[in-house]
Parts: structure tokens; C-alpha cells; sequence
């Protein structure tokens, strides 16, 4: 690996921060030759709280046409990167269905690209990093050359910002009732006293308050009422 990339890794892997990782990106994207580096990050999960982060050196006139005409609904780089972490070339082919959005992009000089994404799993996450320039196509031994690099990139980006997600509390464990405490405990849930729930089962008073004193303490609550109400919430019973 040539010294220069070497350096630029390690300076991404210490980086925290977006604000700290892009000028690394960008100068990385000038060095092989890229007038343009963005980067895009988005959950894929509805119920995931993060809001969408978009970074780039465009020009500013076609971000704003971007956002204006909301071509992410309809970008088809947008589309295969949300599906797949292959990497994808810019063509007239590719924007087929969307000619409009393929003439704005001739128009602003951004029809020579590429784009890489890495979906992370845990948090839901899609990081897309995305190399364009002005002058000539990308050939097949750039991405080959570049596509680990790219890869690295986009997956140190999607954990470095799945890290400043909320964390999930841990899952609470239900606690284990014997098929006997359930019976116990649905016909007191039912208003059955000791002695009507002794009666039914068959068993001595005793060793139906012994039944409830377990439910008792298995549900972390002080009375028969407060287990009843536990084990409903719970889903138990």
C-alpha cells in the first residue's frame, strides 16, 4: 500500500467525528484523481432515531436542485446502495428511467462516479460514500484499486455514527413460572380465594399460598394483587 493511503487509514481510524473523517475523505478522493466526494448516512429502520446526514463538496447550485426536485425518492445510486454494498458506476445506462435527473447531473459536470455502501446491521444503518469528477469515466482497475478502501471507509463511518445512537435497554427476562404457579395464578387472577383455588386443584391451602408466595417473589412484587397485575402487563397470563 502506498505510504500516503497508509497515513490517510490511520488518521480515519482515530477520527470520531464526521466533521474529523470528511477533509481526510476528500483529500483522499483528490489524490485518485476526484473532483467530488459526498457522503450520505441514513437508517433503514423507521423506528431507528437518526436523521439523515448528508456531506459534500457539490456544487451548491445542484444540491439545491437536488433537494428541490427530491430526486433521492428516484435516484437509482440511492436505490441499489440502500439493497446492496457492491459497488456502483454513474452511467446513462444506470438513469435510464430517469433522464431528467441524468441531464441535471451532465449539466453540473457530474456524470463520471461511483458509489459504495456499507449497511450496518446492529443499528440499521446505510452509510453511502460517493466519488464523482469532470473529465473521464471510471475504468474497471480503479474500482478495482480503490474498492477496499472505499469499503473501509463506509463501514468505519456507519459504526462511528451508530455509536452516538441511543442504546437499547437490554431485553428483561421473564421470569419462569411452573405450569402449576400459572394455574395458581390465573384463577387468582380470576378472584379465587386460597381455599376456592385449593379446592379446584385439589391440593391442601398450604401449599396453594406456598404456590403464590414463589409467584410472589419470581415477579419482584409484595402481594397476590401486584403479581396478578404483573404478570398481565408481562404478557404471563
Amino acid at each position: 500500500m502506498e505510504m500516503w493511503k497508509e497515513s490517510q487509514l490511520k488518521q480515519l481510524t482515530f477520527a470520531k467525528e464526521i466533521d474529523t473523517a470528511y477533509p481526510i475523505l476528500l483529500r483522499f478522493a483528490e489524490n485518485i484523481g476526484f473532483n467530488f466526494c459526498a457522503v450520505s448516512v441514513t437508517s433503514l429502520r423507521r423506528e431507528t432515531p437518526f436523521t439523515t446526514l448528508k456531506i459534500n463538496n457539490y456544487p451548491s447550485a445542484w444540491n439545491k436542485h437536488y433537494e428541490q426536485e427530491n430526486y433521492v425518492d428516484s435516484d437509482p445510486v440511492v436505490a441499489h446502495c440502500n439493497r446492496s454494498m457492491l459497488p456502483i458506476v454513474w452511467s446513462e445506462e444506470l438513469f435510464s428511467k430517469t433522464p431528467k435527473l441524468w441531464n441535471a447531473m451532465l449539466d453540473h459536470e457530474l456524470q463520471h462516479g461511483w458509489s459504495q455502501s456499507f449497511h450496518h446491521e446492529e443499528s440499521g444503518l446505510c452509510s453511502i460514500l460517493s466519488l464523482g469528477r469532470k473529465h473521464c469515466p471510471i475504468s474497471p482497475l480503479e474500482l478495482y484499486e480503490h474498492f477496499g478502501y472505499m469499503f473501509y471507509v463506509t463501514s468505519h463511518l456507519s459504526e462511528m455514527l451508530a455509536r452516538t445512537l441511543p442504546r437499547k435497554p437490554p431485553a428483561t427476562r421473564q421470569p419462569h413460572l411452573s405450569a402449576r404457579e400459572l394455574e395458581v395464578l390465573k384463577l387468582s387472577a380470576a378472584g379465587k380465594t386460597a381455599y376456592e383455588i385449593a379446592r379446584i386443584l385439589s391440593l391442601s391451602e398450604r401449599t396453594v399460598n406456598y404456590h403464590v408466595q414463589n409467584v410472589i417473589e419470581k415477579l419482584n412484587v409484595c402481594n397476590k394483587i401486584s403479581a396478578v397485575i404483573a404478570a398481565a402487563r408481562a404478557g404471563i397470563i
